[in-house]
């Protein structure tokens, strides 16, 4: 399945060990991440040579060819919200993941639209499990 894999990137790069370890674990179960770079640790040298108008294309094209949408949302973004948006406008389903105790919009957390889905991880590991199990259940990718 192709996936879409959102996160922080101008936001923070924290996470960025997270990132790679989830779409190592999405890539060796399968799925095809359109966003893989994502994870990378040079991700910024890579799309600095980019112009905005170039990312927002190529962007929203894999999110409309996309089966369904993964973020990781501990770090805010102003991207990664668009990007989860234009997903559920288009009938996507999505899984927001953050990392215990870290705040979250209420933007975010208050979606109740089918086919999204936020969880919460206390390890790298739990979060694997949930790409799962979004990945596994009915509402999750069709």
């Amino acid at each position: 399945m192709d996936l879409y894999f959102s996160c922080s990137l101008t936001g923070g790069r924290l996470d960025q060990p997270a990132y790679a370890a989830m779409v190592a674990h999405l890539q060796a179960l399968g799925h095809r991440v359109l966003t893989e770079h994502l994870a990378s640790e040079t991700v910024t040298a890579s799309d600095g040579g980019l112009s905005p108008e170039a990312v927002f294309d190529r962007d929203t094209a894999w999110l409309r060819a996309c089966s369904a949408v993964i973020a990781e949302v501990s770090t805010p973004s102003h991207g990664v919200g668009f990007e989860i948006a234009y997903a559920l406008e288009r009938g996507k389903p999505v899984l927001c993941l953050a990392r215990d105790g870290v705040r979250v919009s209420k933007m975010v957390t208050g979606i109740r639209q089918s086919g999204f889905a936020f969880r919460s991880y206390a390890d790298v590991h739990e979060a694997l499990r949930h790409m799962e199990a979004f990945l596994a259940s009915p509402d999750g990718p069709r």
